[in-house]
């Protein structure tokens, strides 16, 4: 019988009682915080980033680095602040055939909590193309996946809605990372940027963000973004195409 697959990074499940979790810290630093001394969306999904590389690199998994993000869905039930301490455990809480979800759990010694889960696609280093895990990957991965199948198939809407608000969005130098495209967590600014326009909740909330193609230098950028349902949804959008699609409400 067909096993179905779920919606990657859909669902926060729980902490698994056996098989690889990775543990590490950090402590919120002043690049990471708004003005208010909040840790931005764009430097928490960057520890994200940071603390899987890490444990990739750490289980001696065949070819840590070629992994690009899908899919990204945190609940920030309470932000950390600056300065505050936070600990993060991350393991393995699904596959596909070419890709795999990972959850992570972040807790701070001032109450910070933000939930995680994330799809990382597996790709050829040479073609960027996806290609099927390596039989070393259900070595490590396996006993924390308990052969939970997960899709890597978007869930947020792609097209364009009538009579959002419109506006440049410049690229930077700084936006774009070692495989010469905008870094995923680069492509949360936009989020922020909303939000702050609006006035938007920071903590209690579900934010999803959906990667389409790379964005590359050269590329012309505009951002579209509405509000709506006490949240906002917002579109990187290069030469005419959804790079990626967010969308933050209230859990």
């Amino acid at each position: 019988m067909r096993i179905m697959a779920e919606p990657g990074a859909g669902e926060i499940t729980a902490r698994p009682s056996a098989g690889r979790v990775f543990t590490s810290g950090l402590r919120v630093r002043l690049g990471d915080v708004d003005a208010g001394g909040r840790c931005r969306l764009d430097a928490t999904v960057r520890h994200l980033q940071d603390v899987a590389r890490d444990d990739s690199a750490d289980s001696a998994l065949t070819d840590p680095m070629t992994w690009v993000v899908r899919r990204v869905m945190l609940e920030v039930h309470q932000a950390p602040v600056f300065q505050e301490w936070v600990d993060i455990a991350t393991w393995c809480s699904g596959h596909g055939s070419r890709w795999a979800e990972r959850r992570t759990s972040l807790h701070g010694d001032n109450g910070a909590h933000i939930e995680a889960a994330t799809i990382w696609i597996y790709v050829d280093g040479g073609t960027g193309r996806p290609k099927a895990l390596n039989p070393d990957f259900f070595d490590i991965y396996g006993p924390t996946a308990v052969d939970r199948r997960v899709s890597a198939r978007q869930r947020l809407p792609t097209s364009l809605v009538e009579g959002a608000t419109v506006e440049p969005w410049p690229l930077r130098f700084t936006d774009f990372d070692v495989l010469a495209h905008v870094n995923n967590a680069a492509q949360w600014g936009p989020v922020e940027e909303v939000l702050n326009r609006v006035d938007g909740p920071r903590e209690g909330i579900r934010a999803e963000l959906e990667h389409g193609p790379g964005i590359e230098p050269g590329d012309t950028t505009e951002l579209r973004w509405t509000a709506s349902d006490g949240g906002v949804d917002t579109w990187l959008v290069a030469n005419g195409k959804v790079a990626s699609v967010a969308r933050v409400r209230p859990i």
